[in-house]
């Protein structure tokens, strides 16, 4: 019965996971024929005896590990002992189906499935997701490995054991070691929901650890410049030219209410003759891949006259000359110094100033600037409209002098 089958355990180094831990596979062979199946635990591959088919070591990870195998050693020759009583020859056909007829399914763990979804979301990256939204994954899945080995000295987590707590637990793990502020928290804690959502649309999980559990931001107030601080910056001169040319692409973001990455990649060809006869811009949005359709003001139809000529925007069919957000952003810190302006300058401050100073302070309908803007939902574009204090007080001086009078 010995030289009909022998058993092996062995580490698949041709399925290592993103996390480097390699899984350990069962061997069952029988008068030369496999019959291989994962057992569902990994381990680092420097604590992996190859020679032996065991763990290394007297650690607790080694020691269940090995009972583990040891219990499948077990289920191998009983299931070799079932084939036997029931009269049947001892092959690889009889012992698989009765394999797995016994066989329970694999563990189903958080990292691994997260990783899973994040490799598969990286193929997407510039077809239908943008490089931001998958760092956001990346640095999700860091931090929960981060958790669960502070939290519960492991490198992964059963799927099945999530909890409401768990994700407390998580979200305190953030705010107290990470000292992520809670809106930042609330971005981890939504890409943790995501993947655990397609767990339970997989049927891996039977109830959703998030149903009781609330996210809600707190509402923040957007930092945008005034009609005097905008002006200030568009008159300012500059004897560096990047500075000049920073200050330029910043007005034409402040003029059109595009963002940075928007603005990166916005083609000569995106520009077009509107209804009106003059020029708009029309390009998706990146983030959203939603339509913008902007008119054109002349503050930035004068900006995309003075890089006609660019021969960077000329060899690349672009409207400007965008350098990196890193650097943009820091350039627009020394404009901001020059300025006397305080406020945290960046060009995601562009797009709020568009949303305020440049249309809704000047009457234009919010239906208007949402559609300019791209948003999907008018609430978005609401939250402008409720810090406008400058509109009200413009529009109650005028109430006050009629009063004076």
């Amino acid at each position: 019965m010995s030289n009909q089958l022998s058993i092996l355990f062995y580490g698949k180094t041709s399925k290592i996971t993103a996390s480097g831990l390699l899984p350990i596979y069962l061997r069952v062979t029988i008068n030369g024929k496999r019959f291989e199946v994962t057992t569902g635990r990994y381990l680092e591959p420097s604590r992996w005896s190859a020679a032996t088919g065991r763990a290394k070591g007297n650690s607790e990870e080694a020691r269940s590990l090995n009972a583990y195998l040891d219990t499948l050693r077990s289920k191998v020759y009983a299931c070799q002992k079932t084939i036997l009583s029931d009269g049947l020859p001892v092959n690889i056909y009889t012992f698989r189906e009765e394999w797995i007829g016994k066989e329970k399914e694999p563990v189903k763990m958080l990292i691994e499935i997260f990783e899973e979804h994040n490799r598969q979301f990286k193929e997407l990256v510039g077809k239908v997701y943008a490089e931001k939204t998958y760092a956001k994954f990346y640095t999700t899945v860091l931090a929960l490995k981060a958790f669960i080995q502070s939290k519960y000295n492991r490198q992964d987590f059963p799927i099945e054991q999530l909890s409401h707590q768990f994700i407390s637990d998580f979200a305190f793990y953030l705010k107290s070691e990470r000292k992520l502020k809670h809106n930042s928290c609330n971005d981890y804690i939504k890409k943790l929901k995501k993947v655990v959502r397609s767990c339970v649309a997989n049927g891996w999980l039977q109830r959703d650890p998030f149903f009781a559990y609330k996210i809600k931001n707190k509402e923040t107030r957007p930092v945008f410049l005034t009609a005097t601080e905008l002006q200030a910056i568009q008159e300012k001169q500059f004897s560096s030219e990047r500075l000049c040319h920073v200050k330029d692409i910043f007005l034409f973001c402040c003029y059109t209410g595009l963002a940075y990455c928007d603005v990166k990649k916005l083609k000569r060809s995106e520009l077009i003759q509107g209804v009106d006869g003059e020029l708009w811009v029309s390009t998706d949005r990146q983030k959203t891949g939603t339509h913008s359709h902007i008119p054109i003001l002349p503050a930035a139809l004068n900006i995309i006259s003075r890089y006609q000529d660019h021969p960077q925007c000329i060899n690349d069919g672009r409207v400007l000359p965008v350098h990196s957000n890193q650097k943009m952003n820091s350039y627009l810190k020394e404009i901001a110094d020059v300025c006397g302006i305080t406020k945290p300058l960046s060009f995601h401050c562009a797009r709020h100033t568009f949303a305020t100073t440049v249309t809704l302070c000047n009457g234009v309908p919010i239906e208007t600037v949402s559609r300019m803007l791209g948003h999907t939902n008018i609430k978005t574009t609401q939250h402008y409209a409720r810090i406008l204090d400058l509109k009200v007080s413009k529009d109650m001086q005028v109430l006050k002098q009629k009063f004076a009078g």
